[in-house]
């Protein structure tokens, strides 16, 4: 077999009159009545090679035999194409390799789908069949970009003292862990080990441990509900220090990120970044990630409306909740029906539906109008900026779903005004997050980060007296209105802790059974540490400028959680489950049974009946 000595894509006027050997896949073939064109691709890129039977009959017999996707070895020489028949879509089109000897290394099937970029094809068939999706340069390119970005990770955190440690994939589940993937233990029948959703308790226990500055490119696992924007595995750069303060951390941060858009995509990216507090990110942009290429900032007129004839202003007022407006400048040309489907939109987010008021010709239109007093209409004027031409929008509700509603509004306003500019990466910080959320189901208060996030100094007392109250000392990297990575300052001091588990239910008893070699680690001098991880797929998406993130995996899940390409998940065997002490429940064999093929089911029902 002749092996190559050079890429196909590298082939240049430079390299005419030698000869060489290529090996790669058949992109296209033109046959021209004796004379044989093939685009001979490999993971470079393509050449053209030319069969001719003044340079070899035989290569040509043989050439001729070849389809798209087969493999071949070529020998030639390389000589430069007649300038009329350049082409420049290609990187090697002034030059042609004269073949004078060929192997047909491999044939191949007609793919199920064309081996080229743009492909208009459903994504399933490129699951089922992703060894070849993954012959496609944009998708190699995309691979070749993750390489190089995670090097740059690497590099940074090397250059910065920091070192890669590996922790287990095989470890503890734990109260807060209703999202683990379990597996059981075949040695220890009845009880289970749990796949990490971060390293979290082992890369704090490597600062009690001494080692300072961690960091590891980490594979983690989440059952979660299906969404279409997460993998059940992921991949995320975690990284923790000891004594470095939150602002210490946050700048070598920022550097980290310079570095990487810098040396992948050529990007200078301003530091420092800018820094948006959880309130003001929600109450002015109604997400706790916003995309700031863009401005249109929503405003609380809640003390303007709280005392309208409008009622559902007023009663949202009175019951605690907010009204909150967006001004959507210049969109008072909005047709009827676009203005009706803002019911359904705000439906979507959990919202009772939008309020609207167009301004034309200098006048305020729309059903709530008539219920404005004249000073509530000067008081929005002024809030708003009001101008002619504006349509003023407005959801009543908890703040959480008014945020919702108008955050998600405030990006479809963003996009079809043209406001984004599609090529601009802006960072920016969401800190002060929330330390506890309230659990309307379970009556009680859950971390919003994690248990182990470190409480605001001066918030401390508030465990006993408002516990919701408290900030955390957490932070999430934002770009372009997609969380790219997230931390905290980790708490470090035992009593706080144990305060902590209080806060979340944990009874002393609990606590100690499930994190009782972690606390008991705290009674050795732990220090002051703190940390972050970054999403690798995430931040590949858009380094890729993709928009889903499948796209920047080789190997990815579907948004149900399956691999088309394996047909996993999939039933295994009777004597496998009773190895691992496992017995099936009656919805599980029903789901089976259901999802289970008619020529399955008829194979069962037989053996069962041999039973």
């Amino acid at each position: 077999m002749m092996l190559k000595n050079i890429d196909c894509g590298k082939l240049t006027k430079e390299n005419v009159g030698q000869t060489v050997v290529l090996n790669g896949w058949v992109q296209g073939w033109r046959d021209f009545g004796g004379i044989l064109f093939i685009d001979l691709r490999d993971r470079s890129g393509i050449v053209q090679i030319v069969f001719n039977p003044e340079f070899s009959g035989q290569a040509l017999e043989l050439g001729s035999r070849a389809r798209n996707e087969y493999v071949l070895a070529v020998k030639g020489t390389i000589v430069e194409r007649d300038s009329s028949t350049y082409n420049p879509n290609l990187a090697t089109g002034e030059i042609e390799v004269q073949v004078q000897e060929v192997e047909i290394i491999n044939a191949a099937k007609t793919p199920p789908f064309p081996i080229e970029d743009g492909v208009e094809v459903d994504e399933s068939l490129r699951l089922k069949y992703r060894y070849l999706d993954l012959r496609r340069p944009e998708m190699q390119k995309t691979l070749l970009l993750r390489s190089k970005a995670t090097k740059i990770f690497r590099d940074f955190l090397d250059d910065n003292g920091f070192i890669d440690v590996e922790t287990p994939i095989l470890t503890k589940s734990t109260p807060e862990g209703a999202r683990d993937y379990l597996v059981p233990s075949r040695v220890h029948p009845g009880e289970f080990f749990a796949l990490p959703q971060s390293p979290q308790l082992f890369k704090q226990l490597l600062m009690v441990g001494g080692i300072e500055r961690y960091y590891q490119v980490a594979r983690c696992f989440r059952d979660e509900d299906l969404r279409a924007d997460r993998q059940p595995e992921f991949t995320q750069i975690d990284i923790e220090t000891s004594f470095l303060s939150q602002d210490q951390l946050l700048a070598m941060m920022e550097q980290l990120m310079a570095r990487l858009f810098r040396e992948t995509v050529g990007v200078e990216i301003p530091t420092p970044f800018q820094r948006l507090t959880y309130h003001d990110a929600i109450h002015k942009y109604g997400s706790d990630k916003p995309d700031l290429r863009f401005g249109l900032e929503i405003e609380d007129v809640t003390d303007i409306v709280k005392d309208s004839e409008v009622k559902v202003f007023a009663s949202v007022a009175a019951s605690g909740g907010v009204v909150k407006a967006l001004n959507a400048k210049g969109c008072a040309s909005w047709s009827r029906k676009e203005l009706d489907d803002l019911q359904p939109f705000a439906a979507r987010y959990g919202g009772k539906g939008i309020a609207w008021i167009t301004v034309k010709d200098g006048e305020w239109r729309g059903p709530i109008v008539k219920f404005f007093k004249p000073e509530e209409i000067a008081a929005l004027t002024e809030r708003l900026n009001v101008e002619e031409g504006d349509l003023l929008t407005f959801s009543a509700d908890k703040l959480k779903t008014a945020a919702d509603v108008m955050g998600n509004l405030r990006q479809k306003v963003g996009r079809d005004l043209g406001l984004i500019d599609n090529k601009a990466y802006k960072f920016l910080w969401v800190v002060d997050f929330p330390l506890l959320g309230w659990d309307e189901e379970g009556k009680r208060f859950v971390a919003e980060h994690h248990p182990f996030t470190r409480p605001s100094d001066e918030d401390l007392p508030l465990f006993e007296s408002d516990p919701g109250a408290i900030r955390a000392q957490a932070y999430d990297i934002v770009l372009n209105g997609y969380e790219v990575g997230g931390g905290s300052m980790r708490i470090y001091r035992r009593e706080v802790q144990e305060q902590m588990f209080k806060a979340l239910g944990f009874s002393q008893e609990e606590a100690q059974e499930k994190f009782g070699f972690f606390l008991d680690a705290f009674e050795y001098g732990t220090p002051p540490h703190g940390g972050i991880a970054f999403g690798l797929d995430r931040l590949i998406m858009l380094l890729a400028g993709r928009t889903n993130l499948r796209e920047t995996i080789a190997f990815p899940k579907t948004a149900s959680a399956t691999d088309l390409l394996c047909d996993a998940p999939s039933p295994v065997t009777e004597r496998q489950l009773d190895d691992l002490h496992v017995r099936l429940s009656a919805k599980a064999i029903a789901a089976q049974t259901k999802n289970a093929s008619p020529a399955e089911n008829e194979a069962a029902s037989a053996a069962t009946s041999q039973v």
